[in-house]
């Protein structure tokens, strides 16, 4: 990671993305504490969380291959111009509140970031990769070995964004109830809006354009990638068992209070406890991928969601708060873990003219499991119990691991399909060098 980190480009990837993390969770936690200030609905407050990530999930891949299509430059920082524009509509609204408008400028606000994070991901794996092409002394000739290297640039680039995604998750919502707390929901709104003129200002030069044969209209550039997804039985397959295993893990959110207040008795302190534990288990588990450049990264995403199974397994049969609070950090480390390589994996077996719509893909994938896992949780803790809903919903997750160890994540041959035969030759030359996660509190939608 740190031969990654000695890119100047790579090294305002994360920088942008480490402020527009900290500031969504600030805008995030305003927000929902307003709409509910406002309505004294939780239904008002879900149908915030369901604008702003289900309903953009089936745009994003649409608006990614536009951005892609486009040959004018900063289209990316523009989405994030266009963020800090809605973000800011929201605040004015909040001072003359009216949900359906709210509603509207949260599904927009959405479908840029779900879109802008899919981009931002794939331009830190082709910074990665460019670095690590600059870094080798592999002769050009050895190929086989200088594309090797350009894997490994591509995962140290992941792991450096996983790091900063785990900091921002413990420090992201201590913020953003802070500011919210002390200065009001509309200035926590402008603070959010703020760290998208940040962002787009640091990634003006980055320009998303993909040249190919499948042409410059959106359709044909989304037939072109779902072509490669159903022609790469791999792929295919690591997209539906991650979208399982989601449904899963964003399961536990409807449990925890209960399962804190009315299993353990443990209160709003130990609920506290437990949200924490998992938040430092998430910063351990950044940690440990970053740290293990070497291992497989089907192994490391198995073992990061076997984790949170076990975790989820450990609440049902935890007999007092400490036992949960230990299960919460084998839970966090798994969370921190997992998401990292599923992104390396997905990129290993997509080629890089294909990289942006295919995340785009996984953001949505990301943004609409969380919904069916909501509902999973809630019916299972009405019709039973906490400990038999995180039994449940733990053993589901566990499961999900054999799945993961199927997939076969070779680093060559598997991301070679039809698509990318019509389609590597004719990339942008100059593109042509070369990120929900599950969380059981929900988590804002740009990740």
């Amino acid at each position: 990671m740190t031969s990654s980190l000695s890119s100047p480009r790579l090294r305002r990837i994360i920088t942008a993305y480490t402020v527009n993390r900290l500031g969504t969770w600030v805008g995030t936690i305003a927000l929902s504490l307003a709409v509910f200030d406002h309505t004294r609905s939780a239904l008002a407050v879900a149908s915030t969380l369901v604008a702003a990530q289900v309903l953009p999930a089936f745009a994003v891949p649409a608006l990614v291959a536009k951005v892609e299509a486009s040959h004018r430059r900063r289209e990316l920082s523009g989405l994030y111009f266009f963020e800090a524009a809605t973000t800011t509509a929201l605040a004015v609204l909040l001072w003359h509140f009216w949900l359906p408008a709210v509603l509207m400028f949260v599904a927009l606000d959405g479908t840029a970031a779900l879109a802008a994070s899919a981009l931002l991901r794939t331009e830190a794996a082709r910074a990665g990769r460019e670095q690590a092409a600059i870094s080798s002394q592999t002769p050009i000739e050895v190929i086989d070995q200088r594309e090797d290297d350009a894997r490994a640039g591509e995962r140290s680039a992941n792991a450096a964004i996983n790091v900063a995604f785990s900091a921002t998750f413990v420090l992201g919502p201590v913020a953003g109830g802070a500011i919210a707390a002390g200065a009001g929901a509309p200035v926590a709104l402008f603070v959010d809006a703020a760290s998208f003129l940040v962002c787009g200002a640091l990634l003006l030069d980055l320009h998303p354009h993909v040249e190919e044969a499948a042409g410059t209209s959106v359709r044909a550039r989304l037939t072109a990638a779902w072509e490669h997804i159903k022609g790469v039985p791999a792929l295919r397959s690591l997209l539906l068992t991650q979208a399982a295993a989601l449904v899963f893990f964003e399961s536990a959110a409807p449990i925890e209070v209960a399962y804190a207040k009315a299993t353990l008795h443990a209160g709003d302190r130990g609920f506290g406890l437990l949200v924490t534990s998992w938040g430092v288990g998430v910063v351990l588990g950044g940690i440990v991928f970053a740290r293990s450049a070497t291992r497989p990264l089907g192994t490391m995403l198995s073992a990061g969601t076997f984790a949170v199974g076990l975790a989820y397994i450990g609440f049902a049969a935890a007999p007092s708060l400490a036992f949960a609070c230990a299960a919460a950090l084998v839970g966090g480390i798994g969370n921190g873990v997992q998401w990292a390589p599923l992104v390396s994996a997905v990129q290993l077996l997509t080629p890089q003219a294909l990289q942006g719509r295919v995340m785009g893909a996984l953001e949505s994938i990301g943004a609409l499991c969380p919904a069916f896992g909501l509902t999973l949780g809630g019916a299972l803790v009405a019709l039973s119990s906490p400990r038999v809903a995180f039994l449940i919903v733990g053993m589901g997750a566990a499961l999900t691991t054999v799945a993961f160890v199927r997939v076969p994540l070779s680093t060559h041959g598997e991301s070679t399909s039809a698509p990318e035969k019509d389609i590597a030759a004719s990339s942008d030359p100059a593109d042509d060098s070369a990120l929900a996660p599950s969380r059981p509190l929900s988590e804002p939608a740009s990740n």
